[in-house]
Formats: C-alpha cells, sequence, structure tokens
C-alpha cells in the first residue's frame, strides 16, 4: 500500500490522516515486549502507516521509535517514518536552557536531529509559565530542534494567548469521539480561522466502540483490564449509561453493514470528517493486535448526510460535554 492521505500543515509540513498511537505503551496495557512491537511497528510502516505519536511519559515508546528508524536505515529501508512526540512537563523554570534539556533527551531518545511535531502540554493554567515554555519551544524551534509545534489538551483560550504570542502552532491534539463533541465549538472556530489542524485521540474509546462489546452486559471493574477501557469507560458513564450505549452501537453497526465495514470504522470515520480535523490516532498494542489491514479501508468510503444523521439523533441523548466544558477540562 502506498502512503496513507496526506494533510498540509500551514507551515508546509504534512501528516497522514491516521497515525499509530503509542499511549499503550506507558503501562496498564500489559507488559511491552521490545522485540514483538519493533516488529509490528515496522509492519505499520512498510504498509503505510508510518507516522507514530509518542510522548517524554509513555514508558520507551520514544526509545523504541528511536530503534526503528536505526533498524530501518541498518535494513536499507527508505521509507520515511515520522514521529510526533509530547512534552509534559512538570512545574519549573521554563527557560530555553532547561527546556532544551528535555527536549535534548527526546531527540537522543527517538535518534532524531530534529523533532517533527513537538505537542506542549500544561497542567495549571495558574501557573502561567505555560507563556514562557512556549516561547523556549520557539526559539528551539529557530534553532532547529523542532521542526513543528503543536499543543495537546488546551483549551481554546490558552491556544488563543499562545498563539498570539507569537507562537506558530500548527494543530491541536484534543480528545474527540462520536460521544465526546467539547472540540466541536469554540476550539473548531478558532482553529478553522488559524488554519490550525485539531488531531483527535480517543476516537474508538479504547476499543470499546466495537463489536465485541455490542450485545454484551455492562463490563465490571475487573473486565475493564486496561487503562484505555477504564478511561473510556468512564467516558460512556458521563455521557449516558450502558444501555444507551447499546443503542449508539447499533445504529453504528447497521450503517458499517450499508458500507461494508466495521462500526469501529464507522466511528473513526465520523470524527475524522469533522471540521478541521486533520488526522486520528488509533492506539496500538503492538506485539498484541495488528489493525492496520482493516484501517485501511477507511478511505473506501464517506458517511453521508443521512448516516450522520442517525449517530447524532442518539449521541445527543446524552451529554456530548461529558459533565465538562473544553477539551482538556479532564486534566485540570
Amino acid at each position: 500500500m502506498g502512503d496513507l492521505p496526506q494533510i498540509i500543515l500551514k507551515d508546509g509540513s504534512s501528516m497522514p490522516r491516521i497515525i499509530n498511537g503509542m499511549w499503550q505503551m506507558a503501562g496498564g496495557h500489559g507488559k511491552v515486549n521490545y522485540k514483538n512491537s519493533l516488529s509490528d511497528m515496522l509492519d505499520y510502516v512498510n504498509s503505510g502507516f508510518n507516522c507514530f505519536d509518542m510522548a517524554d511519559h509513555y514508558g520507551p515508546a520514544e526509545d523504541i521509535y528511536g530503534e526503528l528508524k536505526t533498524q530501518m536505515k541498518n535494513d536499507g529501508n527508505d521509507k520515511k517514518v515520522t514521529g510526533f512526540t509530547k512534552w509534559f512537563p512538570r512545574p519549573g523554570n521554563m527557560s530555553i536552557e532547561n527546556v532544551r534539556t528535555f527536549i535534548h533527551s527526546s531527540l537522543i531518545r527517538t535518534k532524531s536531529e530534529f523533532i517533527d511535531l513537538l505537542q506542549f502540554h500544561w497542567w495549571d493554567y495558574d501557573d502561567d509559565k505555560y507563556l514562557n515554555a512556549a516561547q523556549s519551544l520557539k526559539q528551539l524551534q529557530i534553532e532547529g530542534l523542532i521542526n513543528s509545534i503543536g499543543l495537546t489538551n488546551f483549551d481554546t483560550i490558552r491556544l488563543k494567548q499562545i498563539v498570539e504570542s507569537g507562537v506558530d502552532v500548527v494543530t491541536s491534539q484534543v480528545s474527540y469521539s462520536v460521544i465526546d463533541r467539547r472540540a466541536k465549538g469554540k476550539m473548531t472556530d478558532y482553529c478553522r480561522d488559524n488554519d490550525i489542524y485539531m488531531i483527535g485521540y480517543g476516537v474508538v474509546l479504547g476499543g470499546l466502540l466495537s463489536e465485541k462489546f455490542l450485545g454484551v452486559p455492562e463490563p465490571s471493574t475487573i473486565a475493564l483490564n486496561t487503562w484505555s477501557l477504564s478511561k473510556y469507560k468512564d467516558y460512556i458513564n458521563r455521557w449516558g449509561d450502558w444501555n444507551l450505549f447499546q443503542e449508539l452501537l447499533e445504529v453504528l453497526q447497521r450503517i458499517g453493514l450499508k458500507h461494508s465495514v466495521s462500526l469501529t470504522l464507522i466511528a473513526m470515520k465520523y470524527v475524522l470528517q469533522q471540521d478541521m480535523v486533520g488526522a486520528i490516532i488509533i492506539g496500538c498494542r503492538f506485539g498484541i493486535h495488528q489493525h492496520f489491514d482493516e484501517n485501511k479501508r477507511l478511505f473506501s468510503f464517506n458517511l453521508d448526510d443521512e448516516d450522520i444523521e442517525k449517530i447524532d439523533n442518539i449521541v445527543f441523548k446524552g451529554d456530548c460535554l461529558l459533565g465538562w466544558l473544553e477539551p482538556g477540562d479532564e486534566f485540570r
């Protein structure tokens, strides 16, 4: 398979519309097998899924990505591979010297001369040193250590502040799914006005949006045996309840039958068709499961107005803000 469809960002760089998520390496999803994970990642790249989303705190994710690049170079594999990483700093001095130390660590781990897309997260809005941190990232971008700058889990107000401070933000990574519509209002409007693409995660609710959970009793806490399942089951509870979720799965399945794809792909396509969503992150359990053959079919169909109306009619029976207001509120 050739490269996936791409989105061109305002700084001239590009990203594929499906990104391989590596949060599952942070823990809570079983032991990471380096050898098998590396083999799976190579299979993904060779199948056209060549962009990986990681973070400084996702366990060995940055290290394994670096090993992937080394193995491909040693094997003479000249396929392009792209690494998006995140920086989640603890409170403290955000001087250029301190920030450079953190960024150098990611460069060493990923065996990179520069970071393709550095996505910045901040925990406490009452501490406005996120503005100093953003300026330090801008300087490191000027120095060539960072190609593109994005934000992750910021709300619209702080995104606007950082952009107006002169930082060229090209992406905003946010939670976005059929039941989580927090990014659909102010965030979408601001991104449209400023040519910033959103990257959606949590798109399949950790795997809960699948045939596996259709027609089954509500899972117990013990059955929710990964961080993903536990986190996104809480999202379902905030949105509605298990019975309403079953109605949603039934609707998604019927639409899937119409397009000859799984209900999971319908949920993915719904988000990908939303205004200013440039890409979606699909979490990967490397060394355990592979989904790229199925995900290739995401670009074989489009949802029509009738499909979208059927989904919305169910989803709007619940709280699509999940008890919050803006993207990232769950972290603060």
